[in-house]
């Protein structure tokens, strides 16, 4: 059975992959799929630099505000709806563009396994989250890297919701994440993939970029959305948003332990941060074909992404 084809667009936050995606899919008639794990989440709009009304309208978007931010919503369930998503966009001969910067949705959509379902016990999970709680982030990501160290490399210890996951996967089964995902390497693809990836040489344009970004957001009102997840108790409900960069560190300014400057500082340190950890997961990807942005003008960026797909 021929395997659908479809175009990715990756990358650190704020390298400019929505505003590829759009162009691409106006030339070549696509549609976008977002694969970022907190635009699927109603009401959390400018933390996760969600697209404009505007935007969603010119081009349509699939896999945004699919959940409600106090709901849990796992990798797994991520892969089923998207691949549903994309299967409907080549069934109405659109070109499926996936969007985002989640590397491990990505990853687990493209290689055809879907090793968040391998295990799970809910029992296990409170326990996890309750010894995060008591004894902290450290503490928890200590517990991993005794049973499975790669993982532990690779997962942030802040990232708890994936840590505890992770250690979760290992008591199930006996066999760490890390195994599981070499498995799950061997099967085939579920699609005919390019994967295109935005990246700086220059790290200083990049960061740029990013605090231009957290200014921009601050402006249209990142407090305000913040205050209103906050008051109706989503980041208490929900690990995943309670992780969400954005919005964490501005919590220590809405109770009143810090002023706004030093608070928007952090958001800015955090999310250069995270971006460093992005590019960490992608350039270990042979998949990814990277594109140098630096020096280039966006028709550059375009023209070269539209012959990496069409040289696929």
């Amino acid at each position: 059975m021929k395997k659908i084809k479809i175009l990715c667009i990756v990358g650190p936050t704020a390298s400019g992959k929505s505003a590829l995606a759009l162009e691409l899919a106006r030339q070549l008639d696509g549609e976008i799929i977002s694969c970022d794990s907190m635009q699927i989440y109603r009401r959390m709009d400018i933390g996760t630099a969600k697209p404009t009304q505007e935007e969603m309208s010119r081009i349509r978007h699939h896999m945004i505000d699919v959940a409600e931010p106090d709901e849990s919503f796992s990798c797994a369930d991520y892969v089923k709806l998207a691949e549903t998503e994309i299967k409907d966009c080549a069934a109405r001969g659109k070109l499926p563009i996936v969007c985002g910067g989640t590397g491990l949705y990505l990853d687990s959509l493209l290689r055809g396994a879907d090793f968040e379902e391998t295990a799970g016990d809910e029992k296990i999970r409170e326990e996890l989250f309750a010894f995060a709680e008591r004894e902290g982030a450290h503490a928890l990501h200590e517990e991993l890297c005794k049973i499975d160290p790669e993982s532990a490399e690779a997962i942030h210890e802040n990232n708890v919701k994936r840590v505890v996951r992770a250690i979760e996967i290992y008591r199930v089964c006996g066999v760490p994440k890390s195994e599981l995902d070499r498995r799950s390497q061997l099967l085939g693809d579920r699609f005919d993939a390019t994967v295109i990836g935005l990246r700086y040489t220059d790290r200083e344009k990049l960061y740029s970029r990013i605090e231009k970004r957290v200014d921009i957001m601050m402006s249209e009102g990142l407090l305000a959305e913040t205050e209103a997840l906050l008051s109706e108790g989503v980041f208490e409900k929900n690990h995943t948003a309670a992780q969400a960069i954005g919005y964490k560190e501005l919590l220590a300014y809405i109770a009143g332990e810090e002023d706004i400057d030093t608070a928007v500082e952090r958001l800015k340190t955090a999310t250069r941060r995270y971006a460093k950890r992005q590019m960490t997961w992608f350039s270990a990807k042979p998949y990814v074909s990277w594109i140098e942005a630096d020096e280039k003008t966006f028709e550059e960026i375009v023209n070269c992404a539209k012959k990496l797909f069409s040289k696929a």
